[in-house]
């Protein structure tokens, strides 16, 4: 339902200097982006806080997920799904990888490093400039009983490729009555990135999980990229894994258990990356590292979020998130997607059909991109993308206070 447009949101304290801008290997495209406007029904997302740069998650940290307590070696996503994808070839040889740039050059953003050297031609393929064409090679390939990982070099030009996502990939094991799976994995970076503007910075969270026969997964932490690839390839349906090309250069602790071969992130289970009492943040990917920022500052505030990460779009974890509220009575979603028919307004949607809606004591309050094609400038850009004072103003709009 539209509701009143809601006031920008105040400042608040800045997050760390230069948090979530991962390091860049290739530039991929250009594109035009918009201002940043008020929203009917949305709150204003207002600009503040730096993009560029990279923050390192260090022990005693306190826009950390976690301190560490002893040490635990950090590691970048980007090498967290390059590990993934190494032992994953390694273990089961139908597994291949193929798309723009994944073999000689090493992966547009160096996701496939040393791959090529290591397997080859026939395991690790280039493709001309042919989302279409690649993409239906791929899919079929899964349907004759082989593992492909098929990269997008953003999910942006999947749209290229999305009849035979969406009309093929997905829906062939219904269509078959169940005699043909397709265990295939469409991966890339999703969402804002920085300055490639409209035709470069859609999230397609919702697009993809909307779709029956499709897993949606959605990675944060190293440790979260690593577990989902690996799962994703070993699942036996198509997935969809939307990266985050920010976070690519970001390191993260990666756990004794994740550094094991036999690691995997459970599709379809969420994570609670912060306890809390007093409201429930539920995030994906990036935003997921914004919410953790809000929620110190918060709580120096005498605020307790509690911050959960789904980690899987579809199916969604919607037990976790239920369970959530049913500790702390207030709920906020936070995504870098537009607002209408969102990953938000799923949430939303499923609290308030389920046991835990007659728990919560305010409405649910979503945070979301702007409902604009993103900008160029930056400081439009910014003002189009969630950041920490507008996840801090949405907390204390649902709290009154």
């Amino acid at each position: 339902m539209e509701g009143p447009v809601t006031s920008p949101a105040p400042d608040a304290e800045a997050p760390p200097p230069g948090w979530g801008k991962g390091a860049k290997a290739a530039g991929h495209g250009r594109g035009p982006r918009a201002d940043g406007l008020k929203v009917p029904g949305q709150l204003r997302l207002g600009g503040g806080g730096s993009r560029r740069g990279a923050h390192t998650h260090t022990p005693g940290c306190g826009y950390c997920p976690r301190s560490a307590r002893v040490h635990v070696p950090q590691v970048t996503v980007r090498d967290a799904l390059n590990q993934a994808l190494d032992e994953e070839l390694e273990r089961d040889e139908r597994v291949f990888l193929l798309g723009e740039e994944v073999a000689q050059y090493d992966g547009a953003y160096k996701i496939s490093r040393g791959l090529w050297k290591k397997y080859g031609d026939k395991r690790i393929i280039d493709t001309p400039i042919s989302e279409m064409g690649f993409t239906g090679i791929a899919v079929g390939a899964a349907m004759a009983g082989l593992r492909p990982v098929c990269e997008f070099m953003t999910f942006n030009f999947s749209m290229q490729a999305i009849d035979q996502v969406i009309n093929s990939a997905a829906k062939t094991c219904y269509m078959s009555a169940g005699s043909i799976s397709v265990p295939i994995v469409f991966r890339g970076p999703n969402g804002a990135s920085a300055g490639v503007a409209a035709q470069h910075s859609q999230c397609f969270a919702a697009w993809y999980a909307h779709c029956p026969g499709l897993k949606v997964v959605s990675p944060w932490s190293s440790e979260d990229a690593k577990g989902l690839l690996k799962a994703s390839i070993r699942d036996d349906n198509p997935v969809v894994m939307l990266e985050n090309e920010l976070l690519y250069g970001v390191p993260f602790e990666m756990s004794e258990e994740a550094q094991s071969k036999d690691f995997v992130v459970p599709i379809g289970k969420a994570k609670i990356e912060r306890q809390g009492t007093q409201v429930t943040l539920v995030s994906h990917s990036r935003p997921v590292g914004h919410c953790l920022e809000a929620a110190a500052v918060l709580a120096k505030e005498g605020v307790e979020c509690e911050v959960i990460n789904l980690r899987t779009i579809r199916p969604m974890d919607i037990e976790a998130i239920e369970a959530s509220v049913v500790k702390t009575n207030h709920l906020v979603t936070v995504e870098g997607g537009w607002p209408q028919f969102g990953v938000g307004a799923e949430v939303c949607a499923r609290i308030m059909e389920g046991p835990a809606f007659n728990y919560l004591d305010a409405p649910a309050v979503r945070v979301t991109g702007a409902d604009v094609p993103m900008p160029y400038a930056k400081i439009l850009e910014d003002n189009c993308i969630p950041q920490v004072k507008d996840i801090i103003f949405a907390v204390k709009k649902t709290l009154n206070i």
